[in-house]
């Protein structure tokens, strides 16, 4: 998070606390509700959504935004406007969840039931990709919830890599040679360079001319199992978002979905269960910058503004000294000014294969922790993607460059006003 801002892009937005729970989009001038800093550098369009400030985005809008399954709340319901957020403009499957809370010693009960129900992911090995668009695992698990796979330790930028996202799609980033043999449709990668070395093809498992008797899959199936076999280590996970009635399939060879888990039905693949990586820690005498939900652009000696607050917790995520001693040789950085010195902070990172839906109920629980009254003014929850995932936001081709960064950051304050910062690495398109 301590970035090249020649190579970022940082947008941050101040959406408030309205009745109806959903985000305002307008951009008139002076009491506009969506900012970004960094608008014409990232080629973003200030375009009129919504004509009238008191009339939110529509909910046929939020769909467009959200993958299939992820469901739109009714107005008046507070967690439509996680889900826009969270589902809406954050990458699929997600590397790392952290959450800072300051003047807060101990977390409460329902904050750690909620971080141990995250339940647990899974690393299949030499998975053929093929398995993947068989007409028996998208009608488990493609069709029936919201399924996630990434190849597990492949490099965007020299491997060949795929990802299945909620939304019912395969997407593809491979070399030219493997794009060539497999004679699928495609496109040439956005950052391939002059000279196309790479290509993207994306597969709609639920494209209703997609299924077992038509030419398009047996197309895609052929060319995946006999033309041109690709095969991974694969990170999946799968989210039951319906009551699933799936039939039994018999016969030599066949995979049993009875119980509709994926450790059933690739029990004859080398499967592991695996869970995320929890760490909990307590900083003693923080210095923390003072921040006002009003005022995201910051003033002198009042507040510090959005990107004054985004550098300083990445520093405090990966924990720099924020002394500013002369006998520091590593980092002269210190904390913005004006700020306050808190007695102490809880952090808990979250390292795994989360889901989106995870992180939506972790938010909801972090907005019910003002609902008593604490010291805290404010805490964020930051979200980084994979670096090396073919996509980033939604299903906007992601490239690796220097660092591959794909991450969204929430400050929450007390009153419920929130904050949204978004950045990615300069192989990504801008953040919706």
């Amino acid at each position: 998070m301590l970035r090249n801002k020649a190579a970022a892009i940082t947008q941050a937005f101040l959406i408030r606390n309205n009745p109806i729970g959903l985000i305002y989009t307008e951009f008139s001038p002076p009491a506009r509700l969506f900012r970004a800093r960094d608008l014409p550098r990232c080629g973003f369009s200030s375009e009129h959504r919504s004509r009238s400030s008191s009339v939110p985005v529509s909910l046929q809008h939020l769909e467009k935004l959200m993958p299939r399954n992820a469901g739109v709340s009714q107005p008046g319901e507070p967690e439509a406007l996680h889900r826009c957020a969270v589902l809406g403009t954050g990458t699929a499957a997600t590397h790392k969840v952290s959450f800072l809370i300051p003047e807060c010693g101990m977390l409460p009960e329902v904050l750690k039931s909620t971080i141990a129900d995250f339940g647990e992911y899974y690393l299949v090995r030499n998975l053929p990709v093929h398995e993947l668009v068989a007409h028996e695992f998208v009608d488990a698990f493609v069709k029936k919830g919201s399924c996630y796979a990434l190849t597990y330790k492949t490099k965007i930028d020299q491997d060949n890599t795929a990802a299945l996202l909620p939304n019912g799609k395969l997407i593809l980033s491979v070399d030219k040679d493997t794009y060539e043999e497999l004679g699928l449709q495609g496109r040439p990668s956005r950052y391939s360079g002059k000279k196309v070395m790479r290509y993207i093809v994306t597969i709609d498992l639920t494209d209703a001319g997609f299924h077992p008797e038509s030419k398009k899959h047996n197309r895609v199936l052929w060319a995946l199992k006999e033309k041109k076999p690709l095969e991974f280590d694969f990170l999946l996970a799968w989210y039951n978002t319906a009551v699933l009635h799936l039939k039994s399939y018999q016969g030599e060879g066949s995979r049993g979905a009875e119980g509709s888990t994926l450790m059933s039905y690739f029990s004859k693949n080398q499967i592991q269960a695996l869970k995320p990586k929890i760490t909990f820690s307590t900083l003693r005498d923080l210095q923390c910058p003072v921040l006002q939900s009003n005022d995201p652009q910051g003033k002198p000696e009042e507040s510090c503004s959005t990107e004054e607050l985004f550098e300083w917790l990445g520093a405090v995520l990966n924990q720099v000294n924020l002394d500013n001693k002369s006998s520091s040789f590593l980092s002269t950085y210190c904390c913005p000014e004006p700020s306050t010195v808190v007695e102490k902070a809880f952090l808990c990172t979250i390292t795994g294969f989360i889901i989106p839906e995870k992180i939506i109920q972790l938010l909801e629980q972090l907005c019910c922790y003002f609902g008593e009254p604490k010291l805290a003014y404010w805490l964020t929850l930051t979200v980084h993607g994979f670096a090396d995932s073919p996509v980033s936001w939604r299903e906007n081709e992601h490239g690796f460059h220097k660092g591959g960064e794909n991450l969204y950051n929430f400050v929450i304050f007390r009153n419920l006003d929130y904050w949204l910062q978004m950045a990615v690495g300069a192989h990504d398109d801008c953040p919706p």
